[in-house]
């Protein structure tokens, strides 16, 4: 039998008079219990109200940017009487449960083991939605199977394609536009200095991460992926409890992958209350541009940073532990980016502590020391980036029987972890903390979920960039590891001041070096410094997944000019047929 009934808003917390941002329904579709039918904006949280029932739609009784409490109605809904279950409020949504009595949580059974009941169940549960999150749980949707994401934010793609990756790289682009501009005055080409509108820049930036946030929620709902916002935790080895904008939810689970990312390494002693001292969060909302910036980390993230802040404006100051910038990377690729830096920046020290940041009324004065002197120096911005910890200690692994250790979750080369049913993939699980090696290793898991048990995790080289200006990039195994495994070695670098391309785009400083091994002559690693590098690394990463030798790179005929051709003109070298350089005569 047939009833018309009304959907209302249910209990949302303290939350009174919030935004309807988006009406995902319309009249005459048939929805089932839990499909999303509206989405609320609040000034701390986004949230969408879901389906207590199956049924069709036959009325919409809001609009857009109409704002409702809890007990306003939002649709008028046709269901089968037979099929209607329970609501937890009024007009609300009863979230999916393996009890018919949704408010027990745990009962004794037979064997008077306690058993967890759950509000939601899944097949797959992922544990957070970054590039490594959302591709295994799409990949493992695509394969067939009821996936539900749990994500602490609003918005899916995690820190990379939120306060990472993306919009790190949309500032990059906006701050080498502008040293381009400087750096081609010396060929004649003079433009104004910039006038900035940090406020249009923010939007436009804010816009490309939008744009991606919803192409992936667009994403989740075309493959029926279900999405609960909130912060999971584990209670069991099939359960995970999960705080939410709408109270405290159980899930279980047949497997789950565990994709919670890392968080931004503390030092001791740093007063992070100070809104003038900012993580790499901090410095991509671009909340004002310092005259004066220390970044304390020569590494990747804060290399990348400083480039933003010095084309937008700032003057930096790099403040390094070790002494060398970007330490996993070979010497030689890191000279040429030092070099140019050391002139564009106020300064880069090395070898430098920082021993103390104290917050005066205009100014952080930071104390900088090394083996010769110590230092006092105002600064008014201090942006903190040493690096990442993973959050495996925060996702209480232990209540379901997960091994960690500093925070990473151990597993296999199948990203199992110990407990069979639970796969960890991404930074959670170890270096290098990279998006696309997480995707990789998220596409790995679905299948091994999905019956392809004989799937591993097993790639001959994970590239790394540096979108510095120049950028840097290396795959494979680095010089310094290959002399300490004591592999015959056979290295070929080609300076790009040989390149037409290079010498034509006033940027000669670069290098691309190829490392085979001796006896086999296969490419066992590479590295280049120069611009564009992050795009033209990829060419020597299938060079070595496909096992290619110098002689296939170097008898692979490459479009000329480009940088493209540093690639063959090193296989060359190792090969001794090129003929733009001199190698000298052979006896």
């Amino acid at each position: 039998m047939k009833k018309e009934i009304t959907i209302n808003v249910p209990d949302i917390g303290d939350f009174e008079k919030i935004p309807v941002i988006e009406i995902l329904v319309q009249p005459g579709e048939t929805i089932t219990k839990d499909d999303s039918l509206i989405v609320l904006e609040s000034d701390k949280a986004t949230m969408e109200v879901p389906s207590p029932e199956n049924g069709r739609v036959t009325k919409i009784l809001l609009k857009t940017d109409d704002s409702v409490s809890k007990g306003d109605a939002i649709l008028h809904m046709e269901i089968t009487e037979s099929d209607t279950m329970e609501a937890d409020q009024p007009g609300g949504t009863p979230p999916k449960t393996t009890s018919s009595d949704s408010s027990t949580k745990n009962v004794k059974a037979e064997n008077s083991q306690t058993v967890i009941i759950s509000d939601i169940h899944a097949e797959v549960v992922v544990l957070g939605s970054g590039p490594g999150g959302y591709t295994a749980a799409f990949r493992a949707a695509d394969l067939g199977k009821n996936v539900l994401i749990i994500e602490r934010y609003t918005e899916l793609g995690g820190v990379c394609l939120n306060v990472g990756c993306i919009p790190s790289k949309a500032l990059l682009h906006a701050a080498k536009v502008i040293t381009d501009a400087q750096d081609i005055r010396a060929h004649g080409i003079i433009f104004q200095d910039p006038k900035i509108d940090i406020g249009e820049l923010k939007s436009w930036k804010n816009e490309v991460v939008a744009n991606l946030t919803k192409g992936l929620k667009t994403l989740a709902k075309k493959r029926n992926v279900n999405i609960l916002t909130g912060i999971g935790k584990f209670s069991s080895e099939n359960t995970l409890s999960v705080t939410t904008p709408l109270g405290e939810k159980t899930v279980s689970f047949d497997y789950a992958i565990i994709a919670a990312g890392s968080s931004s390494a503390k030092l001791s002693g740093i007063p992070y209350e100070d809104p003038r001292v900012i993580d790499s969060t901090g410095a991509l909302k671009l909340d004002d541009i310092p005259k004066n910036l220390l970044v304390v980390g020569g590494g990747i993230i804060g290399l990348e940073m400083a480039a933003v802040y010095h084309g937008l404006g700032s003057k930096v100051t790099i403040a390094e532990l070790t002494d060398g910038l970007i330490p996993e990377a070979d010497r030689d690729l890191i000279t040429p980016l030092q070099n140019i830096i050391e002139k564009r920046y106020n300064s880069v020290r090395l070898k430098t502590k920082v021993e103390n940041i104290a917050a005066k009324q205009k100014k952080l004065a930071v104390t900088l020391s090394n083996s010769n002197s110590k230092v006092v120096e105002n600064f008014d911005k201090v942006l903190v980036s040493i690096g990442r910890t993973p959050n495996g200690d925060k996702i209480d692994a232990k209540a379901a029987g997960v091994e960690t250790k500093r925070g990473f979750v151990l597993t296999d080369n199948q990203m199992r972890t110990n407990v069979p049913h639970i796969f960890a993939i991404g930074d959670i699980v170890g270096q290098p903390m990279l998006a696309h090696k997480a995707s990789h290793e998220g596409k790995l898991c679905a299948e091994i979920i999905a019956g392809n048990d004989k799937a591993e995790f097993d790639s001959m080289g994970i590239p790394s960039v540096a979108y510095t200006d120049p950028e840097v990039a290396w795959v494979g195994m680095t010089e310094k590891v290959a002399k300490e495994q004591k592999i015959p070695l056979k290295k070929s670098v080609f300076p790009w001041a040989a390149s037409g391309r290079a010498q034509a785009s006033a940027r000669k400083e670069g290098i691309t070096k190829l490392l085979f091994n001796r006896d086999t002559q296969k490419l066992i690693g590479a590295g280049i410094v120069g611009i564009n590098a992050g795009e033209l690394i990829s060419e020597a990463v299938l060079a070595i997944e496909m096992g290619a030798d110098s002689e296939d790179i170097g008898l692979t005929i490459h479009p000329h000019p480009t940088l493209a051709e540093t690639i063959l003109f090193s296989a060359e070298i190792a090969e001794e047929t090129i003929t733009d350089l001199y190698l000298g005569k052979k006896i």
